[in-house]
């Protein structure tokens, strides 16, 4: 009888024993599990850290991008035109501009964007002589000269390197009279000679396009971006 009663107890306290031992290792496993739940959502928000920022650069140059190819085809359109005489000091004229840049917030005289067109020669002997001018007396002689420019769009935005003569000079076209683009100086348009050469006599025609974009800008990171574009005809 004691014999029985001893195994007995002897069995029980082993069962204890085990079932101690099993409530010891489920919660070293749930401590375990808790604690890589942790370092999951510690290492998520570095991650997504990362992610964010790279989504949003990704989406950025896509805009920019897409900005840039409709400010070129502006740009290309508008001085395929020029060339060709369309007067852009016409309302009807300007308002096919304004449709050409549609998205890009460009008005015929503001909004955010500038289209800059110009016609420029190379002053050689001959122009100061049917000028009456000898080359010795031709303040521009051997210079390009802006000889035309029509702006649309916002004025205030973007400035030219190519030139930049005094508005009154400027007729009710755009153009220049022969007296002022021999004589005034403002006319002088000496940065294209790094674009292009011209021979005496010779005309070449750059329409600018400029547009501000603020709905890709990036506070922080990326700000007051815009776009640009340039065509020589």
């Amino acid at each position: 009888m004691l014999r029985t009663e001893w195994k007995d107890w002897q069995e029980a306290c082993r069962l204890r024993a085990d079932k101690g031992v099993g409530l010891m290792l489920g919660t070293n496993r749930g401590r375990s599990r808790r604690r890589q739940r942790g370092n999951a959502i510690i290492e998520f928000a570095l991650v997504i850290t990362f992610l964010v920022m790279l989504l949003m650069g990704t989406f950025s140059i896509g805009m920019t991008l897409t900005k840039s190819v409709q400010a070129g085809v502006v740009a290309r359109d508008a001085g395929a035109m020029f060339m060709r005489f369309v007067d852009f000091t016409l309302a009807g004229n300007k308002d096919m501009l304004v449709r050409l840049a549609n998205g890009m917030g460009m008005t015929s005289n503001g909004g955010n964007g500038v289209v800059i067109m110009t016609q420029i020669m190379k002053i050689g002997a001959t122009e100061c002589l049917n000028g009456g001018l000898a080359t010795g007396s031709c303040p521009n002689y051997d210079r390009p000269v802006v000889i035309k420019r029509v702006v649309v769009g916002n004025t205030t935005l973007y400035t030219t390197t190519f030139g930049n003569p005094t508005a009154s000079l400027l007729q009710s076209d755009g153009s220049i009279s022969t007296t002022n683009y021999l004589n005034d100086t403002s006319v002088r348009a000496d940065n294209f000679t790094a674009v292009m050469t011209l021979n005496d006599g010779e005309y070449a025609y750059i329409s600018e396009a400029y547009f501000k974009t603020p709905e890709i800008d990036m506070p922080g990171y990326r700000n007051n971006t815009y776009v640009y574009q340039r065509n020589v005809f």
